[in-house]
């Protein structure tokens, strides 16, 4: 029987731990995991995680990792980016294939895309 391999961690570098942490954890909605402002490592947790191999000529230099989560109300989420201050890269476009998505850079300029696959009826 083949073993599974699953992704457990997805780790992003900084020279600024606790800004970083906190922008993905009201970013996410996320919840502290401890009280502490521990400046080498801090753990923001999520229910889901996909890793993806993306061609992406727009990358900025030395980056090659891009963030991607799934949101259920793209409006909320635009407006959630905006009001954190994120400098946003594409605003809400439908693809061919069903799905919305946008891509916007968090602090330290790292490359997030959220995606939604809204229903059709």
């Amino acid at each position: 029987m083949a073993k599974m391999i699953r992704i457990g961690e997805v780790c992003l570098l900084t020279r600024d731990v606790p800004r970083l942490a906190g922008f993905y954890r009201a970013l996410l909605d996320a919840p502290a995991g401890d009280d502490r402002e521990d400046l080498n490592h801090q753990f923001v947790l999520t229910e889901e995680t996909s890793l993806t191999v993306m061609r992406d000529d727009r990358r900025q230099a030395g980056q090659s990792a891009v963030l991607a989560f799934t949101v259920g109300d793209m409006d909320a989420a635009l407006e959630k980016v905006l009001g954190l201050g994120a400098e946003v890269v594409e605003r809400p476009t439908a693809r061919p294939w069903g799905a919305v998505s946008m891509s916007f850079r968090d602090p330290d300029g790292n490359a997030v895309y959220f995606r939604s696959f809204p229903k059709t009826s």
